[in-house]
């Protein structure tokens, strides 16, 4: 149950994954504080939810922004969803730059929000969930570093956990692996490089990824694990559901 959580953080909160998430918790009855870069996408957002959502125009991947709200709005639950759309190329077509690009946005703020919520900490009972990706599963030839970016959220979450219980601090973190699907923007990218890649039509492409993953069902897999203490640290969410990892 949520009931517990009267304060939740999402970042990348204005469109796609995020602002789904952002809805689903706000219809739960949970407060929600909106992070992200665009301040217009969030006033949108903000007038759709109502008061229930706060909206911070910010980078998420600003550790003094990451201490700053956990300090100011005391959250009990942390949704890391902001990313980056990689760029779409093969290895030797990508510079550092460019393959490195989720490092610098994906990783990077899961780590800025990770480390504050151990050191502030977070209140006992908090719930950390971070959104990696199922490219991690089977790779991701055409994006660059994002797989590899998205593997090490995982790892950073295994790491906060064991450093939660060493501490004693009762902070539960999850980690959340979405495949592929074509209906948000960074999902629209990879997509239409793939189907590129095969040789086929953007819609026959699509037709092999039968059921497609909504934005909606990556916000009820968010508000099941943040009220289930007893789940499992990392669930797959795909168009046919949420399934452990391992």
């Amino acid at each position: 149950m949520l009931d517990s959580f009267q304060t939740a953080v999402v970042t990348g909160a204005g469109r796609g994954f995020g602002r789904a998430i952002a809805a689903a918790l706000v219809a739960a009855g949970t407060g929600v504080i909106g992070i992200a870069r665009g301040e217009q996408e969030l006033r949108a957002v903000r007038d759709r939810l109502g008061e229930g959502f706060t909206p911070v125009a910010a980078d998420a991947t600003d550790e003094t922004i990451a201490r700053d709200v956990i300090r100011d709005h005391r959250p009990g639950l942390l949704v890391l969803n902001a990313g980056a759309t990689p760029h779409m190329a093969p290895v030797h077509e990508q510079t550092w730059e460019t393959f490195s690009r989720n490092w610098h946005t994906d990783t990077r703020h899961v780590f800025a929000w990770t480390r504050a919520a151990l050191r502030e900490p977070l209140a006992p009972g908090s719930v950390v969930v971070a959104m990696s990706s199922g490219a991690v599963l089977g790779g991701s030839p055409l994006s660059g570093g994002y797989a590899s970016a998205k593997a090490a959220i995982r790892y950073i979450r295994g790491y906060a956990d064991d450093e939660s219980k060493r501490a004693g601090s009762d902070i539960r973190f999850v980690t959340l692996l979405p495949q592929l699907t074509p209906v948000t923007g960074l999902g629209s990218a990879g997509v239409a490089g793939y189907a590129a890649r095969q040789g086929v039509d953007r819609d026959t492409f699509v037709e092999g990824m039968q059921p497609i993953l909504t934005p909606e069902q990556v916000a009820k897999a968010v508000v099941e694990l943040a009220g289930d203490p007893g789940g499992a640290p990392e669930y797959l969410v795909s168009g046919t559901g949420l399934r452990p990892v391992g």
